[in-house]
């Protein structure tokens, strides 16, 4: 209306506007809308149309059950991640060739590799022998999880953006070598929640010899809300500022908490709009019941002598094997109580090798410390999660930053880093045992067949937890982001 003379029509209207004016368009126009909302309806009811990529978020309970996009294989997932790149030639990825070829030089090879130059070709440290029904070759390095081979589905040709072990960890964690993106983890607490709502949806654990590299990048939000980044914490390390402070009784704990309650839902009464607000007070409300779930589930007093056992927890002569054993059976209890995602780390940051995987000089000397702490107790939660019957909706991924050089390097006794072609397994919901997929060359230097991105890892695991990986997203600067960026394939070949 004209603002001068209420009564006079404005003028001053475009295009569209002034077809509108006219009866017969109006009438036409309208017609034509209506057909357009009946047939948005039919095919909507026939599945037709894309449901919405983001999750449906209630913010006064973000972390509330919700439903993937297709029914999923996989309810739970738990990563144990082998910080500071353990080798694949040490392990899982076996090279006759390098055995016959030991000690000369790498034919056009690189003369200079991340730290410098190369050195000659050097066969695996530790010798290989057939495991299972399937007879798959394996290291005498872990022979108890060896023993698993026909449960298992190995990727060979992984590769990585960086040959750093921050940023690789990154990619490995969150699908960007950058730092501010989303976890793994992360992006399923905020696609899926939790049905536990008294525990953490996303747990880290930490190793005992201390953080990786990448540190809170492994288990951070990035730019999703905060609330759904993952809790760090371990059998050796409770949960930070979940105990009241010293000198606070119980009682007058509980009255600070209900006072505060009071208040926030006040101010959330008068204020309903605010989702900050309210996504603050469920974390309160979180941590409160974690104040009772968190001891309880953390300790393992109630574990039987023959548990402690299998997984290696009693094993006096041994404090690292036997805290990680400890983490290890924190994670069963963890997945047992409905955690959606646990990341169990074996190796903590950069040290020379000392303190996790990265073996550049002394490889055999340090992984003769590091290969018992992962080997009994990562297989035995693995056998316990199976027997238990949990091992049928939980995906396992073991999994790190990048691989090794087949070279030591140069006046050494151990190996660089590699990105070109490494190794991973999966095992558990969805997934077809016994199988190996990929191939890296003949001396384990680079992928060549079938070659894999850490994207399709990522694509896997989602499209698991009953997701498509390209739906599943967040807008972000204008851009819907994603775990898989603009990557990713689903790796048919590992799936049941």
């Amino acid at each position: 209306m004209n603002p001068l003379n209420p009564f006079r029509p404005k003028t001053d209207l475009t295009h569209a506007g002034r077809q509108f004016l006219h009866r017969r368009d109006f009438l036409g126009r309208t017609g034509t809308g209506l057909g357009a909302i009946a047939l948005t309806g039919l095919l909507t009811n026939n599945g037709l149309l894309a449901a919405p990529t983001r999750p449906q978020i209630d913010p006064s309970q973000p972390h509330l059950a919700r439903a993937p996009h297709y029914a999923p294989k996989a309810k739970n997932v738990l990563v144990i991640f082998c910080a500071g790149a353990c080798s694949q030639l040490e392990t899982w990825d076996y090279k006759p060739e390098l055995i016959k070829h030991d000690g000369q030089p790498l034919k056009n090879g690189p003369p200079v590799t991340f730290q410098g130059p190369s050195g000659n070709l050097a066969r695996p440290q530790y010798d290989f022998r057939p495991y299972g029904q399937t007879g798959k070759m394996i290291s005498d390095m872990v022979p108890h999880l060896a023993e698993l081979a026909d449960d298992l589905a190995f990727v060979h040709t992984l590769t990585s953006k960086s040959n750093t072990h921050g940023p690789a960890e990154n990619f490995l964690s969150t699908g960007f070598v950058l730092d501010g993106f989303p976890s793994m983890g992360a992006w399923t607490s905020y696609g899926l929640g939790t049905e536990n709502q008294d525990l953490p949806a996303f747990v880290s654990i930490m190793d005992p010899r201390g953080v990786p590299q990448a540190s809170v990048n492994n288990w951070g939000p990035g730019f999703l809300p905060a609330v759904f980044q993952g809790t760090p914490f371990s059998a050796q390390e409770p949960i930070s500022n979940l105990a009241p402070p010293h000198g606070i009784s119980a009682a007058a704990d509980r009255s600070a908490r209900d006072l505060l309650k009071l208040i926030n839902d006040e101010h959330l009464r008068q204020n309903p709009g605010d989702e900050q607000l309210a996504a603050r007070i469920a974390s309160y409300e979180l941590a409160a019941r974690m104040q009772l779930s968190v001891p309880r589930i953390s300790d393992l007093s109630s574990e039987p002598a023959h548990i402690l056992k299998m997984y290696g927890a009693d094993d006096a002569e041994n404090e690292l094997k036997a805290g990680f054993a400890k983490n290890c059976i924190l994670a069963r209890r963890l997945i047992e109580n409905g955690v959606r995602f646990v990341q169990l780390f074996n190796g903590a940051y950069a040290s020379g090798g000392r303190l996790n995987w990265d073996g550049h000089s002394k490889l055999r000397e340090q992984y003769d410390v590091h290969g018992p702490i992962l080997d009994q107790p990562a297989a035995a939660l693995v056998h316990d999660l199976k027997q238990r019957g949990l091992l049928k909706d939980t995906l396992v991924v073991w999994c790190t930053e990048f691989g090794r050089m087949p070279m030591f390097q140069k006046g050494a006794q151990g190996r660089d880093h590699n990105p070109g072609g490494f190794t991973a397994w999966l095992t558990g919901a969805g997934i077809k045992p016994g199988v190996s997929y990929g191939a890296t060359d003949e001396l384990g230097f680079k992928a060549v067949e079938n070659v894999l991105s850490v994207h399709d890892l990522h694509a896997t695991m989602l499209h698991l937890l009953g997701f498509d990986h390209e739906r599943l997203t967040f807008k972000h600067n204008g851009i819907e982001r994603r775990l898989t960026d603009v990557h990713g394939h689903v790796i048919d070949a590992v799936l049941a």
